[in-house]
């Protein structure tokens, strides 16, 4: 399985609403297409996301609404309507209905107050490009990735030790299998001289 990447997007303005029956939903933008990262990685890069980039995902997989996360706190999930994504021409848009339980409570309380006002989300990516045209602003695009979660975090903007603490750096990945390949061009050249 590809390895899963997060990622945190400063919204700002993540929705709250409480309807005349008491449902507390959230709603906003967990991905913002083409919105570049702030510089990223130990190769320092910046990210985007194509147009569409979850189209695949959303229609295939089940994806989680996580507390910071946190897999063992779970807010709702595609599969029984409870977070609903879609994407639009901004980016993936999504909206949450929060069950009546503490963890729910307490998520409403905590983002309405303004202490919580980040979204995060969680990716494997499947198929990425990469603009290296100039060195000092390398741009990792990503075209298609599968979504596994969308989670509201204290800690927005792509913090760069969020990325650094992982175990691999895209763009160092990208570099090792550009140079695989050309060793593999220049091995079979010389087998055919």
């Amino acid at each position: 399985m590809p390895t899963v990447e997060k990622r945190n997007l400063t919204t700002n303005n993540v929705e709250i609403r409480e309807d005349e029956n008491g449902m507390k939903t959230l709603a906003g933008y967990a991905v913002k297409w083409e919105m570049k990262s702030v510089t990223m990685g130990w190769r320092r890069f910046k990210e985007q996301f194509k147009r569409g980039a979850f189209t695949e995902s959303l229609t295939s997989d089940d994806q989680l609404a996580l507390w910071s996360h946190d897999t063992s706190k779970v807010l709702g999930r595609t599969k029984n309507g409870t977070l609903r994504l879609f994407e639009d021409e901004i980016g993936l848009r999504f909206e949450l209905d929060l069950l009546d339980t503490t963890l729910g409570d307490d998520a409403y309380k905590t983002i309405k107050r303004g202490d919580v006002d980040g979204v995060s989300f969680g990716f494997s990516m499947l198929k990425q490009e990469w603009d290296e045209a100039d060195p000092d602003n390398v741009v990792r695009s990503i075209v298609t990735a599968k979504l596994v979660e969308v989670s509201p975090v204290a800690f927005p903007a792509y913090p760069d030790s969020q990325v650094s603490a992982r175990s691999s750096d895209p763009y160092e990945q990208h570099k090792q299998e550009r140079r695989n390949k050309e060793r593999r061009k220049r091995l079979y050249l010389t087998t055919l001289l």
